[in-house]
């Protein structure tokens, strides 16, 4: 998974790049069906962290984006039907500030932040695009 990626990419990974985690808010917000998601989640926030002070000599900066809820195929992963992926979805739109679930493009706009120049001093941190669901 995840750690044996970036043990085998970090060769390949120049002087001053940057590495995206693809953490989650189910690692912060409580959900039910969601505990062993959320533990691995978990884990790649602290990745991150770790990553940040053992890279630092590299110059290369470590950040996690911790997407809220998203209509995406994924979810089929869990187990759930079509039909009961899109009732999830749909459901979680009222635990979230903004009123909406997020979408793909929302999520990619913030990677390509923190892959841009204009991220150049962000480091270490979890970046949450989810509508403001887990600051509740």
């Amino acid at each position: 998974g995840l750690l044996f990626t970036v043990q085998k990419a970090l060769p390949l990974i120049p002087e001053g790049a940057s590495i995206i985690l693809n953490a989650s808010t189910a690692a912060t917000v409580g959900t039910p069906a969601f505990s062993v998601y959320g533990a691995t989640k978990a884990a790649v926030r602290s990745f991150a962290r770790d990553w940040t002070l053992d890279l630092k000599d590299r110059k290369i900066r470590v950040n996690a984006i911790s997407p809220g809820t998203v209509p995406t195929p994924g979810y089929d992963q869990f187990g759930f039907s079509e039909e009961q992926a899109k009732e999830f979805v749909e459901s979680q739109a009222k635990n979230i500030p903004l009123g909406r679930v997020g979408t793909p493009d929302e999520i990619a706009k913030a990677v390509v932040f923190l892959a841009s120049d204009d991220s150049s001093f962000v480091n270490g941190i979890e970046l949450f695009v989810d509508g403001g669901m887990a600051q509740m």
